[in-house]
């Protein structure tokens, strides 16, 4: 008879802000993800069509008009932020290829800025920025006037030691398909799972611990509890909070004679 037993890795989303952190037992991070907000304040749907009433300039301004992501998103402080990441990053280990690693995904014009910030923080970042390929725009206002953006960004940190680096005999290019979101979008800047999966394959092995400290839709969580490593996160927004937790416990990954399997009524992750 086929054996199966349940692999039951930590998966941890906490309704409270990251600097909160040292109320729970957290595990330190071998890899940290972290899709900071992009800081746009009140321009967050200023190249979108959901800026008028039923995506029509003649209705119209909607209720989005003017408006922010979320309140988050025009003071995010990033110097705590970085604090956060040097205390629940593992130590610099003594093996090569077994550091931790800071992902951080990001819009075009943060890139600078953060390479700066993070070089006061002790980290260095790879020459090639993360770029993310897209074959769609959310910038469809005056589309037929000028180029619209198609991509999304990242950055890879590390300290002093190269990081941990599943690559499989196989060069990674920094370009990448960002691929189609799920269709239980519940984030404004939702990661499609898939893509999260691919990052977290490459920096981490299973058992390994990944954290978010700004967890949105819980996609990050979700994408490690998948790939059976263990997971922590903060959303402070209470309704991305209870969807991401219905998402997350509706996914239960299983060990079948050795090899990983998922059973899932959502979608078919693998």
């Amino acid at each position: 008879m086929e054996q199966k037993r349940n692999l039951k890795p930590k998966c941890e989303l906490y309704h409270d802000h990251f600097e909160n952190h040292k109320r729970y037992p957290i595990q330190k991070a071998q890899l940290i993800i972290a899709d900071i907000p992009y800081n746009l304040g009140n321009n967050a749907y200023a190249s979108n069509v959901s800026w008028y009433e039923g995506g029509e300039i003649a209705n119209g301004e909607s209720k989005l008009a003017g408006t922010q992501f979320f309140k988050t998103d025009k003071n995010f402080n990033i110097d705590n932020f970085f604090r956060f990441v040097k205390r629940l990053l593992k130590p610099e280990p003594k093996e090569i290829g077994k550091a931790p690693a800071l992902i951080i995904l990001c819009a075009f014009h943060q890139l600078a800025p953060l390479i700066e910030i993070a070089k006061e923080h002790g980290f260095k970042t790879f020459n090639h920025p993360l770029v993310f390929t897209k074959n769609y725009s959310a910038e469809v206002l005056k589309a037929n006037m000028r180029i619209v953006g198609a991509c999304e960004y990242g950055l890879v940190f590390y300290r002093d030691k190269l990081p941990k680096f599943n690559n499989g005999g196989k060069m990674v290019f920094n370009h990448m398909e960002f691929g189609r979101l799920e269709e239980n979008k519940i984030h404004p800047t939702q990661k499609p799972l898939e893509l999260l999966k691919k990052l977290i394959t490459l920096f981490t092995d299973v058992g390994d611990v990944v954290i978010d400290p700004v967890a949105g839709s819980g996609s990050t969580l979700l994408a490690s509890k998948i790939l059976n490593r263990n997971s922590y996160g903060f959303e402070i927004k209470r309704n991305f909070y209870k969807e991401a937790i219905k998402n997350i416990n509706e996914v239960e990954p299983t060990i079948v004679n050795g090899q990983k399997t998922v059973q899932t009524n959502i979608f078919d992750f693998l």
